[in-house]
């Protein structure tokens, strides 16, 4: 019987942690939130600044931008407006990239040409190494979605993406939370 015992404990020792580790994952998704000062906007002069930030959590295996993966964010900006997006690699363990591409399916596993011209940061299949900084500076035309996509190999294709979306009927920038396909 002491050896039923021993084979018990172990099964319910993994069992105890896997559910800690779903819990745990679960809570992560749930307190995700967009920060708003991500964000600064000038109406006047038509033009939208994103901080975009590579690694800030451990979501993803810190294969994320601002926190979200797998397309969970949505950075819409009106067509013709000035964008700036300041990229920062927050992954103190692996160097990351960044640049506006089409959709595609299955995602491309290492960088592609930008669909809109400017649109990517240096060192793109390399990518910048803690802590470095980029500005990716553009016109946000044509109107239309698009992905923001680590183009460091395997990284996008493992979900290190985001959205985004030049649009013809929005008056001004907006970061919204995009539900997951099957989840809407």
């Amino acid at each position: 019987m002491s050896g039923s015992r021993i084979t018990q404990r172990p099964l319910t020792y993994t069992a105890c942690a896997a559910f800690v580790t779903l819990l745990g994952a679960t809570s992560a998704l749930a307190q995700q939130a967009i920060d708003p000062t991500w964000l600064s906007v000038d109406a006047a002069a038509q033009s939208a600044r994103f901080q975009l930030i590579a690694g800030l959590t451990g979501l993803n295996g810190a294969l994320n931008f601002n926190g979200f993966s797998d397309g969970s964010l949505t950075f819409v900006v009106p067509v013709g407006w000035q964008t700036e997006i300041d990229f920062r690699n927050h992954d103190g363990m692996l160097p990351h990239s960044a640049e506006v591409i089409a959709p595609q399916t299955p995602l491309p596993i290492q960088p592609v040409a930008p669909a809109i011209p400017r649109a990517f940061t240096l060192r793109l299949a390399e990518g910048l190494i803690s802590e470095a900084t980029d500005t990716m500076g553009f016109t946000a035309q044509p109107a239309g979605d698009y992905l923001i996509f680590c183009g460091v190999p395997g990284h996008g294709a493992a979900g290190m993406w985001i959205r985004f979306q030049v649009s013809a009927s929005a008056k001004v920038p907006a970061l919204l939370l995009t539900p997951a396909p099957g989840k809407r």
